[in-house]
């Protein structure tokens, strides 16, 4: 008799994009989702990221029923309101951020988080608004605004009004510097288009995960703009920080621990 086969439950294994080890998907996540082997970092969700963050993992979502419309009545492959359908029962209500206010190292503190899953992490009115409102929340009760960008820029389905969020924002964010009220940037792999343009570049501190793509264009685009070779490792983090446009480079592990530095610091 042959050896009777074993199904492997589908997701049990995956492979490091970087050393391209095949690891047990379990030790990944207990492991922050970062490989063990080599500390690539994957990607985290937004609810992980409020969960690590927010002291104990205790916050309250806030602004969750804020919708996108369809002024353009915009259509590429499918309509663009079918398209927030699929992404909102793929990846929840929210749209592409999570606002979320708690504790972080004892301080009152707002998160905002993109997510990734919900079209690219991509910025329109919504993202803007939410982004908006938690601003208003923390000048108004005088607390500190994280955010942690992973997004792939601004949504070409809003056209204008998407682009009009860049502006908004950083309109809050310079309200919030005037009032002594800070603001840290975390920014993910990845974090493109006008999400680096506007706040994720707009930190009193900046913070980059390990390695991330950090950039306006992309590396592509550049290199067929310019005709040239572009460096080793660029818009990496290692090299943003290495020409000043980036404070800090931290491991997902220390995240948390080095952003109550700052907030002991800032209070």
């Amino acid at each position: 008799m042959g050896t009777p086969s074993v199904a492997v439950p589908e997701g049990m294994w995956i492979k490091c994009e970087s050393c391209k080890e095949i690891l047990y998907h379990k030790e990944v996540e207990d492991n922050l989702q970062v490989c063990p082997r080599c500390g690539h970092h994957f990607r985290m969700t937004a609810g992980r990221r409020l969960d690590l963050l927010f002291d104990g993992g205790r916050f309250k979502l806030l602004f969750q029923k804020i919708r996108s419309a369809d002024p353009l009545k915009f259509v590429d492959t499918k309509p663009y309101v079918d398209r927030l359908r699929a992404y909102t029962r793929k990846a929840g209500p929210g749209d592409a951020l999570l606002v979320g206010r708690g504790e972080i190292g004892g301080h009152p503190a707002m998160v905002a988080a993109m997510r990734y899953r919900f079209m690219g992490g991509s910025m329109g009115s919504v993202v803007g608004e939410k982004m908006a409102r938690a601003i208003e929340r923390c000048l108004a009760r005088k607390i500190p605004l994280i955010s942690v960008a992973c997004s792939g820029g601004a949504r070409m389905q809003e056209g204008i009004l998407s682009l009009m969020q860049m502006g908004k924002i950083a309109a809050g964010l310079a309200r919030m510097r005037v009032r002594g009220i800070p603001f840290i940037s975390v920014l993910t792999d990845p974090t493109t288009g006008g999400v680096t343009a506007s706040f994720a570049m707009l930190g009193d501190v900046n913070i980059a995960e390990p390695n991330a793509l950090i950039g306006f264009a992309g590396p592509r685009v550049i290199e067929q703009t310019i005709r040239q070779t572009l460096p080793e490792g660029f818009q990496r983090s290692e090299f943003l920080l290495e020409h000043g446009m980036l404070d800090l480079v931290v491991p997902r592990h220390e995240l948390k621990g080095t952003i109550v530095r700052c907030l002991n610091y800032f209070h």
